[in-house]
């Protein structure tokens, strides 16, 4: 039995189409260049960086103190290009190599300038696609899968754990050539210098830089788990300032701002206690390098100053060795800083990592015709059952099994907690069944793709909905292409026109965040105009006029029964009024359906029904029901 149409597969594969795992090659293959050039050009300032105590080192010795006996051959032809007679100062010769020390600061400045500007764009670039995927993960998730992240959390890994890791592509792009170019080219000079001067000063960088290392490794090891705990942290203040801020209607109404400000600083104390002691070691760390630092450069000026007072090293030497010294230390710190900002990537990393192979339990990865749409709004439950946690005994729905033909008006009704909102919500798979299978147009959901799937169905959720920007905008979620005229007579049929048009810019009034500035009732209205809009073969109305008057519900009645007589419409609610005039009234109680008939049959068979409808009616109306209006004459059947 396949009734659904067939069409091809348009939007819901770039729609539902989401990543899965996180490589870090797919955010830096289409910006390549970026990678590439940023640390080339680091290099640049790397050599300059090298040559510039070299150059200081010549104009010492050679400019100031006129030591020629040991000047480098090229060097002597600058020298004597310099001098314009025998009796010539050094000023031509000290001016050349300021020059060229001048040049050298220029090209450094180039090549530092363009490897920051490069590794900018390429971390900007590599986080806001990495942030785009996790949205469009996170947009792929069921239900279940969202309750697994508490909201708080996702919002953290969104913004500052992408943005972790951000930091950590531009210090790598500026440091990973840098720091070890610098180490390196330092080491050579000290190295070839140490051999030229027949000295030993490279003994003091070999004894200090393995002390150095161990204490960065160790810094390493006690910094990465708090920064792990300080991310949870900023998750559980994300998660509390959201809550507070969107519900502040209520909280000012139970006048309960002083338990909200002891509660957000009672987060906030934990996180500062957190971030401080995670801080704190990089505040130890920075005053032991100095400490290291310092010490070598006091063992180089205490030897390499007995080695100028024995006449086996200049003054310039002694300089530039102190600069290369330093430059070596300065390399080693930009590592630890490197090393720190990436046990927070790592922690980041983690944490991204887990959103981004999380499973989604509802997808169409198997749908068997996923070029099926909706047609008629058949449904069908066979042998249904459904847990909220697979793991417990108590059913959320026990072995439900109903028909429900196209065009009909069905009611569903129930005490809280019954299950009537999750028997709905699994005909457009906002959950899947644990046992048994729900037909739409008799085609198992599972084998329609989500988009076509759920584009046949319109839902109005218990929960009104509404978002930042104008009434006309929020309606047009129904239908992006709707024009003012096709917008407004939805919002006519959902007795929504009215009151739109009483607002200075009608249809143009921007709505605040959720829908603050209109009332529930209006904001109810307002999400069943967006779903007539959608026109779709499945209408689900759950509890969405519970805020709106008695007679202002009938005329919305009126409205599906004229103009939506080929849709199937679904209404839950808890008034007996809302739903008796549909062709068949549901009732469920404790996940199993007790009991289906019109109004009137249901009042004669139905115990539970009846004791709801004497609950809400007076002595007068229950010993005479009205009778149902007339229904659109489709047939409700129940299998089992």
């Amino acid at each position: 039995m396949n009734s659904a149409a067939e069409t091809p597969v348009s939007r819901s594969a770039e729609t539902y189409d989401v990543p899965h795992g996180l490589r870090y090659g797919k955010y830096v293959k289409p910006y390549l260049p970026y990678f590439i050039f940023g640390p080339l050009l680091m290099i640049v300032e790397v050599l300059g960086e090298v040559v510039m105590p070299r150059l200081l080192a010549y104009i010492i010795d050679y400019g100031v103190n006129n030591q020629l006996e040991d000047m480098p051959g090229w060097l002597r032809v600058i020298y004597e290009w310099c001098r314009t007679s025998p009796d010539a100062t050094n000023g031509p010769f000290v001016v050349a190599m300021a020059v060229g020390m001048g040049l050298t600061a220029i090209i450094m400045m180039i090549g530092g300038v363009g490897g920051a500007w490069f590794g900018s764009l390429a971390s900007v670039n590599f986080a806001a696609d990495l942030r785009a995927d996790i949205y469009r993960k996170v947009q792929s998730f069921s239900f279940s899968n969202i309750d697994k992240f508490n909201t708080g959390s996702l919002v953290t890994r969104l913004t500052n754990d992408v943005t972790q890791l951000q930091n950590f592509v531009n210090t790598l792009l500026r440091m990973a050539l840098r720091a070890p170019g610098m180490l390196i080219g330092a080491l050579i000079m000290v190295i070839i210098m140490d051999a030229e001067k027949g000295t030993r000063m490279s003994l003091i960088l070999a004894i200090a830089v393995p002390i150095l290392a161990v204490g960065i490794a160790l810094f390493i090891w006690q910094a990465f788990p708090r920064f792990t705990k300080m991310q949870t942290k900023v998750d559980g203040l994300n998660a509390n300032v959201q809550e507070s801020i969107t519900n502040v209607r209520v909280i000012k109404s139970f006048v309960r701002e002083d338990y909200e400000l002891d509660k957000f600083a009672a987060t906030n104390a934990d996180l500062k206690q957190t971030g401080r002691s995670a801080f704190l070691v990089l505040i130890c760390m920075s005053p032991l390098m100095s400490l290291i630092m310092n010490t070598v450069t006091l063992t180089v000026l205490w030897f390499g100053g007995q080695s100028v007072l024995a006449g086996e090293m200049t003054t310039g030497d002694l300089t530039a060795f102190i600069t290369y010294i330093t430059q070596v230390l300065s390399s080693l710190m930009m590592v630890t800083m490197l090393l720190m900002q990436l046990a927070r990537a790592i922690a980041s990393s983690k944490r991204i990592r887990e959103v981004m192979e999380e499973e989604s339990d509802i997808s169409d990865a198997d749908a068997a015709q996923p070029g099926l749409t909706v047609t008629r709004g058949d449904i069908e439950f066979r042998h249904v059952t459904f847990r909220y946690y697979k793991e417990s005994e108590g059913k959320v729905l026990d072995d439900v099994s109903l028909t429900i033909e196209g065009g009909s008006t069905v009611g569903i009704i129930g005490s809280t907690g019954s299950g009537k909102t999750t028997l709905v919500s699994m005909i457009p798979r906002l959950y899947d069944a644990d046992e048994g299978d729900i037909l739409v147009d008799g085609v198992n959901v599972k084998d329609y793709s989500l988009y076509n799937l759920r584009e046949g169905v319109g839902m109005v959720l218990q929960k009104n909905v509404l978002f930042s920007g104008t009434i006309g905008d929020n309606l047009r979620w129904g239908d992006e292409e709707a024009d003012l005229d096709t917008v407004r007579r939805a919002a006519a049929s959902a007795q929504a026109d009215g009151f739109i048009m009483s607002f200075k810019d009608g249809y143009d009034s921007e709505l605040g965040q959720g829908g603050a500035n209109v009332s529930g009732g209006q904001k109810q209205r307002l999400c069943i105009a967006r779903a007539l809009l959608k026109r779709p073969k499945i209408l689900i109305l759950d509890d969405s006029t519970s805020a709106v008057d008695t007679a202002t519900e009938a005329r919305i009645r009126r409205a599906f029964r004229e103009e939506l007589k080929d849709t199937t419409k679904i209404i839950i609610a808890q008034r007996i009024s809302s739903v008796r005039e549909a062709d068949r009234i549901i009732v469920v109680n404790e996940g199993k359906i007790t009991g289906i008939g019109t109004h009137d049959e249901l009042l004669e068979t139905n115990a539970e029904y009846r004791e709801i409808y004497e609950s809400q009616e007076s002595p007068a109306s229950t010993s005479a029901p009205a009778p149902a209006a007339a229904s659109d004459g489709k047939e409700v059947t129940v299998n089992g």
